[in-house]
């Protein structure tokens, strides 16, 4: 049995803190195969992005069906899908290719607050949760998702998570990193069960790219047969530990990249 192999279905980020060469580094340090199918290329920098391309729904769906058709893909992790068109094409890729072990990062701003997903493409995103094993939304990107307001502690959190499980995904994973408190904290939401996840809220402006590379670390933890719970702590332990090690990397003049490699160099 060869090395597990993850999928990432991701934009472009031309100065690889974030998108698809940050989910490469992150299965690489955490040992297993990365490919991928580009979905948008952006223009952009440690201090925000200037320009986006779309990459065509058709060859979306045709680098899709190239990976699938050659590689067992254990895992998928799905980022910057940028238009509606883009969020079809994945999602009749999936149900075409049977994916399994979903990871959906629900992106829909960079770190910067350049805007990375169309309007019209909300509501598809919505409907590709059905094909998730694990939905990671942001604290602002989940109140978007239900309609509602951000929410303020963890019983609001939880309860949209709960909103978006009934929108047809396995699990919810609300992430607390918009939040405030000396404490990062994450809810979980499987069925009837909530578990939390808590790490200290680390003092850096290097925070790029944060989401992606949880999402990626969680679907990598998921290729290796872990249970989603168990994956999605060494997920933040992992990056935890990457965004206590940022600072000795020195990357560009706004907030940089997180240390994806911190425990190698």
């Amino acid at each position: 049995m060869g090395v597990p192999i993850v999928l990432t279905i991701a934009g472009s980020d031309s100065c690889a803190g974030a998108g698809i060469q940050a989910d490469l580094k992150t299965f690489a340090a955490l040992g297993v195969y990365g490919a991928s199918v580009l979905t948008a290329l952006t223009a952009q920098n440690t201090t925000g992005v200037s320009a986006t391309h779309e990459v065509p729904a058709e060859f979306i769906a045709a680098q899709m069906d190239a990976v699938f058709s050659d590689l067992d893909i254990a895992a998928v992790k799905i980022g910057m899908l940028g238009s509606a068109a883009a969020v079809a094409a994945v999602e009749a890729g999936l149900r075409r290719q049977r994916a399994r072990n979903v990871v959906l990062d629900t992106v829909m701003a960079a770190s910067s607050g350049a805007k990375l997903l169309a309007d019209d493409a909300v509501n598809k995103l919505r409907g590709l949760m059905a094909q998730a094993r694990l939905v990671t939304p942001n604290l602002p990107e989940a109140a978007v998702l239900t309609g509602g307001m951000q929410a303020r502690d963890e019983e609001e959190m939880s309860a949209q998570g709960r909103k978006l499980l009934a929108l047809g995904a396995g699990a919810v994973l609300i992430k607390g990193g918009h939040g405030n408190g000396s404490e990062s904290v994450d809810i979980l939401v499987e069925g009837a069960s909530r578990t939390r996840f808590t790490a200290p809220r680390i003092a850096t402006r290097n925070t790029h790219g944060t989401g992606c590379t949880l999402a990626s670390a969680i679907a990598a933890g998921l290729a290796k047969n872990l249970p989603l719970v168990d994956a999605v702590r060494q997920a933040k332990a992992y990056v935890t530990g990457a965004l206590e090690a940022a600072e000795r990397l020195e990357i560009g003049a706004g907030p940089g990249p997180l240390h994806h490699f911190h425990k190698w160099w």
